[in-house]
């Protein structure tokens, strides 16, 4: 198997993964289609990666160089998708580690590389962006080093190798100098040196642990995994074996292997490389694909719990079913259910008729969905509505569990880097958020932060951190631990202002509204009756007319006609309102809109129904 090595491409968010992916695969001559030709971030294939410009979603791409087959495995790098992470790191033999040439290791960098570690790879390290202003290589290269001792590897792993890198500019070296770089062999020369060929017997009886579930409208679920041992052929007859380790004799309708990004059919593939296999309708991520005679389960991949959870629900509001395509619990239920086959850190239940230990009672047609944080739930939301999918969804809440008697709650560790004059906001916010202040140190003006806060605590608070910090300050988190909850947290400091009547919003209502708070909508919108329109300067929530209009009459005054100023109202995309919402509200999201609500419209029905009538 020494003409097959496994890759895969471990770095925090932002530090150039796929940047370096689309280098090695147009230096290595790969056939790429002429769309692919001529966009940057290949691998970032959905829309939301391309916005955003963060990975999602794990993808596999082959190059070929030297007669030897690279299997390239993309991974995300917020911690928010480790479910990606971790499962698909079992793909892999070795890993390249990106690590920016100025910023250094980051929080997502320690925690994909404590994952990879875990496993046992071999690591090449690659500094990555040495023609960025300000980089320093040999700093970044002894905190490093640091990190790989902070996380326990053997001395034979922190022996590392280390290859420096312009992945913009397609070249990298063994020295940390541009000018001496001419292309990125070095990075393919490195990897068949230091990456093992897979340690697979193909005389063993065949084993395939599955990691990644697709849909094609022709050969329906598509299952991605790597040959562990055995050879495996189209027409062959298998034995699959699910979670449970129920088996059921299974054919193979379609045999894939990867060229490039391609998936292209073949007749047979050998133990060590990675496949994609359809025939087997109900397979699901996790589960082991064997040999007929002989079935030998693989360990099932053990993935992190959820740390975050919202309901999900039918949009009931006045305008629900004018702007979305699917709008039933069914087809929102069955949309949901689908995600689990392929994202493993989801979890879906369906929500009792009547929750008690929820602020709001809410008894409608809901579904519980936790995930590993506020940014993996929203992904999630704004797929479904770009979709077409109509729904409503609450303020998200901590999942909290009961360990040796105690109810425990999730903590984030917390890193920032902001300038020294916005330090003492921040510090003194995560501080009013029970926040516990770790570590604190200042170089060249700007100070480093690391924080242990209730997850709880960070709802809400990254628009602030924006605020205070005037967009200067960086922000990284990662799950920490379960720890008892420390209780007494304030409320929401400022209220709502409501509309208090259905129509359409007219500048003269709008202006009288204005200076109450900041305003979320402007003129010309239609709006109804407990639809959220504003943030108000005080604790308590206002009703609001931003539907009046002027009474006309044929009196005319001196200061008739003066111009006034209507203030840019806010605009709040899905995250802002997610961030916003309080117990009693709800998020509208259609195609079309993201609107905030109250979740008993009538003022008059919310009140009795604080009172206990």
């Amino acid at each position: 198997m020494s003409n097959i090595r496994n890759v895969a491409i471990i770095a925090h968010v932002d530090h150039g993964k796929t940047t370096l992916v689309d280098a090695l695969l147009r230096q290595s001559k790969t056939k790429l289609s002429k769309e692919q030709d001529t966009q940057e971030t290949i691998m970032d294939s959905n829309d939301l990666e391309r916005e955003r410009g963060i990975t999602i979603f794990s993808k596999n791409a082959s190059i070929e160089w030297q007669d030897t087959k690279i299997n390239i495995i993309d991974t995300p790098g917020h911690a928010d998708f480790g479910g990606e992470v971790e499962r698909v790191l079992k793909l892999a033999d070795g890993c390249l580690l990106l690590v920016d040439a100025k910023e250094g290791p980051m929080p997502q960098t320690r925690f994909v590389l404590k994952k990879a570690l875990q496993m046992g790879h071999k690591i090449i390290v690659v500094i990555n962006k040495i023609d960025k202003p300000g980089a320093r290589p040999a700093w970044v290269l002894d905190k490093t080093f640091d990190l790989f001792v902070d996380l326990g590897a053997s001395d034979e792993t922190a022996d590392f190798p280390v290859i420096y890198a312009s992945a913009k500019q397609g070249k990298a070296g063994l020295e940390p100098e541009l000018e001496k770089m001419t292309d990125i062999t070095p990075i393919f020369d490195t990897i068949l040196k230091f990456i093992p060929e897979p340690k697979v017997d193909p005389n063993a009886p065949l084993q395939i642990l599955i990691t990644t579930i697709t849909g094609d409208d022709f050969k329906g679920r598509i299952a991605t995994g790597r040959i562990y041992n055995g050879t495996i052929k189209t027409g062959q007859d298998v034995m699959h074996i699910n979670r449970a380790g129920q088996m059921a004799k299974c054919r193979i309708m379609a045999l894939m292997t990867f060229f490039g990004l391609e998936r292209i059919e073949v007749k047979s593939a050998v133990a060590g490389d990675v496949v994609a296999i359809a025939g087997i309708p109900d397979i699901n991520i996790g589960e082991t694909i064997a040999d007929l005679n002989n079935p030998i389960a693989l360990p099932l991949l053990k993935i992190e719990e959820p740390t975050v959870k919202m309901t999900f629900s039918v949009n009931d509001s006045p305008f629900a079913g004018k702007e979305g395509e699917y709008s039933t619990s069914r087809q929102i239920r069955d949309r949901l259910h689908k995600e689990l086959e392929t994202d493993m850190a989801l979890k879906v239940e369906d929500s009792p008729e009547a929750d008690p230990t929820s602020p709001t009672g809410y008894a409608g047609q809901g579904w519980i969905v936790s995930g590993r944080g506020e940014l993996h739930l929203a992904i999630l939301i704004e797929r479904l509505r770009r979709e077409g999918y109509e729904l409503q969804v609450s303020r998200p809440q901590v999942i909290v569990k009961e360990i040796d008697g105690q109810k425990m709650t999730p903590y984030e560790q917390v890193f920032i880097e902001v300038p020294e004059a916005h330090s003492g906001a921040v510090i003194q916010k995560l501080g009013s958020r029970h926040g516990e202040l770790r570590e604190m140190r200042t170089e060249n003006g700007i100070v480093f932060l690391e924080f242990v806060i209730p997850t709880r605590g960070l709802f809400g608070y990254r628009t602030e951190f924006l605020t205070d910090t005037r967009g200067l300050g960086i922000i990284n988190t990662m799950f920490y631990d379960y720890m008892p909850d420390p209780a007494n947290w304030r409320e929401r400091e400022q209220g709502s202002l409501v509309a208090h009547e259905t129509g359409v919003s007219n500048l003269y209502g709008l202006l009288n509204v204005q200076d109450r708070g900041v305003l979320f909508i402007g003129p010309a919108v239609q709006v109804y009756k407990g639809q959220v329109v504003g943030q108000n300067a005080r604790s308590e929530d206002i009703n609001v007319n931003v539907c009046r209009e002027k009474a006309l009459s044929n009196m005319r005054s001196k200061g008739d006609g003066k111009a006034e100023h209507f203030n840019t109202p806010k605009t709040m995309g899905l995250e802002d309102a997610l961030e916003y919402i309080g117990d009693d509200e709800l998020v509208e999201i259609t195609p079309k809109n993201v609107r905030i609500r109250k979740v008993i419209l009538d003022e008059n029905d919310a009140k009795r129904k604080a009172r206990g009538m």
